[in-house]
């Protein structure tokens, strides 16, 4: 099998001290590359960094292996983490690797046949029911408690992706900078702090059928301690998307029959935690700003060259559209 890029399994299988390693590229992820690796017996999936244009403080693998290794005995369900290696002259960047967990990742309706509606529908609240999970774990009692600076954290988030924006920003890109203008005028007071995903969406968790459920949380490159509704607002960015007949932020998924609503899932959420929703514009605002950018960041990769993977060529045409939304949002905010 031909080394797929960014990984020698030949210089891995050294590492480990195992027998020859083969390994492909898990298709689908649109950030830090993940593979699937196997000695013929055992089975595992390995975690990396983008080939180029790293930005500071993404990407950053001990922090994505500590947050997962922290969950194992929670309500939360997570992969079981094997080890982590910060020395990037073994691969050519830090890597951890975790067990393969059975399930899949539901990114286009054409991987549901077998979907019905009562399923889907048990699917939507599952969802909600894990993420409630995850933000009801006391991160002190999991070895979390210094993971993150709760107070001040929505406005550094604001600063935080626009300086990703400006790091990764190669093309004009009309009403982004009022949009972040528009957030950082207006940040609300956080009610309460908790473990937050960062990247919450359907296809960041595998998926079981029969009964339906979901096996394992995935992605957690962007994992801290802030405000819960930040992963609140932000799922219901990706659960609605840009409203196009082939959109890649949906897959179509959350369209299909049974599926609930954004606002449905808003308010099984409210309902599961006890939560305050009422000011869950400026958060899906700022979904709106957050994967605008991170979708830009991939679109500067793909365009220099320093990504690999396919379906990247067209992310880069929805940064515009969730601009708008996120302006949208504020204005009805206001």
């Amino acid at each position: 099998m031909t080394a797929p890029p960014g990984l020698d399994p030949v210089a891995l299988a050294a590492y480990l001290g195992t027998s020859p390693l083969s390994a492909e590229l898990i298709p689908g992820g649109r950030s830090n590359l993940t593979y699937r690796v196997t000695d013929g017996t055992r089975r595992w999936v390995l975690r990396r960094p983008p080939l180029g244009h790293v930005l500071a403080t993404a990407h950053d693998m001990a922090r994505e292996h500590r947050v997962i290794a922290a969950l194992a005995d929670t309500d939360v369900p997570v992969p079981a983490v094997e080890l982590l290696c910060e020395d990037p002259s073994v691969i050519g960047a830090p890597f951890y690797l975790m067990e393969e967990v059975p399930g899949v990742a539901l990114r286009h309706r054409d991987q549901c046949p077998w979907l019905t509606p009562p399923q889907a529908a048990a699917l939507s609240r599952r969802l909600v029911d894990v993420l409630a999970d995850l933000h009801a774990v006391d991160p002190d009692a999991v070895g979390l408690g210094d993971f993150g600076r709760p107070d001040g954290f929505l406005r550094r988030q604001v600063v935080r992706w626009g300086k990703q924006l400006d790091a990764s920003r190669g093309r004009d890109l009309p009403g982004i900078d009022e949009l972040r203008d528009r957030l950082a005028a207006t940040v609300p007071a956080s009610r309460r702090a908790s473990v937050v995903h960062g990247d919450y969406r359907l296809d960041n968790v595998l998926v079981t059928p029969d009964p339906v459920d979901i096996a394992a949380v995935l992605d957690w490159e962007m994992a801290t301690l802030g405000d819960p509704l930040a992963d609140l607002g932000l799922l219901h960015v990706y659960w609605t998307g840009v409203g196009a007949e082939d959109d890649p932020i949906t897959g179509t998924v959350s369209a299909l029959p049974g599926f609930a609503s954004a606002d449905d899932l808003v308010q099984r959420y409210a309902e599961r935690s006890g939560a305050d929703v009422s000011g869950l514009g400026w958060y899906t605002a700022f979904g709106c700003f957050k994967l605008a950018v991170i979708l830009e960041g991939i679109h500067f990769r793909f365009t220099t060259g320093k990504t690999v993977g396919a379906g990247f060529e067209q992310l880069g045409r929805l940064t515009l559209p969730l601009v708008r939304q996120g302006l949208a949002a504020t204005a009805r905010e206001r």
